[in-house]
């Protein structure tokens, strides 16, 4: 044989075996993702099940597919139950357009009044302890004319080790907010097991995860309309942080967060989106109902929005750019019904 044909198929040889050695770590990462993926607690939507209304307009259709659309439930629980039996203390809309990456984030105010889908009306809060993610995604879809089929829900705990992951967050506090702070934090000492200092004043202030989940739990300043904005607001300063974030600090958010995480994005969902976490941008976060007020229904109270249907219409434009949205008949029903429950128009 030729010093030619051998050098060749030396070549070819090397060649093969860089191959291979490219092909099994390509299979030792895929392997590893999803090992690591495996920590999430998985719960499929049924979407046979799935409220959606069916008379949504066809061009609106349209546009929502060109969004990811997801469900956030922050869950109200102590003992960790991320399937049902606690309330949604969090409760967010987030449409992702997936050709700019531009992201809108909409609170729903956790106690708005409500078609829950299963006859009755009542604070959306209540619905997750009820019939879990699959029921609340449902309300968000009949009551709101969207057509979501994916959800993240989240527990205290996780908040709180995703804040201290990144170091904290700076907030400026009013005296107010400091006394109620102060206050939650007591009794997130005792649930939590965990020490935390008070935070010693108003003006801007650098909050750990116990501190900032408390922040986030005001409600009797501004009521849910200003805690939701709290919520949003520590929100951003995290994603913003994820962004910068390397690989070092993604595992330690992998395994230190995601074993807190409920959710029915499978793990190729979940890597794509992740994937893009460089590229989103945030516009400015909103609370939904856009126009409300506040009263008592059937012993509680409630915030009613005013006249629903637009307020739905709004939503759209928000979340999808949709211009003079015309709601479904479903929607201009149930706004119909809360008007005549509660005499606000």
């Amino acid at each position: 044989m030729s010093k030619k044909k051998r050098r060749k198929k030396k070549r070819l040889r090397w060649i093969k075996f860089l191959f291979e050695i490219a092909v099994l770590a390509a299979l030792a990462c895929a392997l590893f993702v999803a090992y690591k993926f495996t920590q999430i607690t998985r719960t499929d939507i049924q979407e046979d099940q799935l409220v959606v209304n069916s008379s949504i307009p066809e061009d609106e259709w349209n546009r929502m597919k060109k969004y990811t659309t997801v469900a956030f439930f922050g869950v109200d629980s102590r003992m960790g139950a991320l399937e049902s039996g606690a309330n949604s203390d969090t409760i967010m809309v987030c449409s992702i357009d997936n050709e700019t990456k531009k992201v809108q984030l909409a609170s729903v105010y956790r106690d708005t009044y409500l078609d829950t889908t299963d006859g009755e009306y009542r604070k959306c809060t209540e619905v997750y302890s009820i019939g879990g993610a699959q029921q609340s995604v449902s309300m968000l879809n009949k009551n709101l004319d969207l057509n979501i089929t994916d959800y993240v829900t989240v527990n205290f705990q996780a908040l709180v080790e995703l804040v201290d992951l990144f170091g904290g967050v700076d907030i400026n506090l009013s005296e107010g907010e400091v006394v109620w702070l102060n206050g939650y934090l007591v009794e997130e000492r005792e649930v939590l097991g965990k020490e935390c200092e008070d935070v010693p004043g108003p003006g801007l202030q650098h909050l750990n995860g116990m501190q900032a989940l408390a922040y986030s739990r005001i409600r009797y300043i501004g009521l849910d309309y200003e805690r939701t904005e709290r919520q949003r607001t520590i929100l951003e300063q995290v994603m913003k942080k994820a962004q910068n974030s390397d690989l070092l600090m993604l595992n330690d958010i992998i395994d230190t967060v995601l074993p807190m995480v409920s959710t029915s994005l499978s793990v190729t969902e979940i890597l794509k989106l992740v994937s893009g976490t460089g590229k989103y941008t945030m516009n400015e976060t909103v609370g939904f109902p856009f126009e409300k007020t506040t009263m008592t229904v059937n012993g509680s109270d409630c915030v009613i929005p005013i006249n629903l249907a637009e307020n739905v219409s709004q939503l759209h434009s928000y979340l999808y750019g949709s211009e003079g949205y015309t709601p479904s008949d479903v929607v201009q029903e149930i706004s119909d019904q809360i008007s005549y429950t509660t005499g606000i128009y």
